[in-house]
């Protein structure tokens, strides 16, 4: 049984002012990789900025923090991968409590490149709760930025990889990403979860 937030890939309406932006964003991206003069680059870099002032419009972050996140993406932009793994014991499922929030979440995070997303899932599992665990198979692929939360509006495309994973070995470790592991019942989940 795959538990997810209520609502959890239903079609959500993405604001138009976020797809103008990630549009302005990715054409400044590309541009700036294959610009062949100063003036290109300069136009380019004026796109950039115009993306992050909109999007600092409607946020609570700053231009030049919006703007330092879409300089250190250089080149095509394309969706990112997420990876998370539903874990059980005892008819219970893993979750950690992640710090920059204090919610509740399945463990896992941003696929490194060079990672299969196997191994991703299960360094992930590793660092934020302390257990070993073996993939046993993909139960979902989810396009992230069909989340219904709206505190959550994502300036960059991505997908959810879900795994269903068992463990083999471990015991429930904090980290410094992850204050707090739990095993918790399907019907008494956290009311933080995320």
């Amino acid at each position: 049984m795959m538990i997810l937030p209520k609502g959890f890939g239903e079609n959500v309406k993405i604001p138009e002012w976020l797809k103008i932006a990630r549009e302005l964003h990715s054409i400044s991206q590309v541009g700036l990789e294959h610009a062949h003069s100063g003036y290109d680059t300069e136009r380019y870099e004026r796109l950039r900025e115009i993306s992050a002032e909109i999007v600092a419009s409607k946020n609570t972050l700053s231009q030049e923090e919006v703007s330092a996140s879409f300089a250190m993406q250089p080149g095509y932009i394309t969706p990112k991968v997420d990876v998370r793994a539903a874990v059980f014991r005892d008819d219970k499922i893993l979750l950690v409590q992640e710090v920059n929030d204090n919610r509740w979440s399945l463990p896992g995070g941003w696929a490194d490149v060079g990672d299969t997303p196997s191994e991703a899932i299960i360094r992930e599992v590793r660092e934020e709760s302390g257990f070993n665990v073996r993939v046993m198979r993909v139960v979902g692929v989810y396009d992230a930025n069909r989340v219904p939360n709206e505190e959550w509006m994502p300036f960059y495309h991505a997908f959810k990889l879900l795994f269903l994973c068992e463990i083999l070995d471990g015991e429930a470790r904090p980290s410094h990403e992850t204050p707090d592991v739990g095993f918790f019942a399907l019907d008494d989940l956290p009311r933080a979860y995320a």
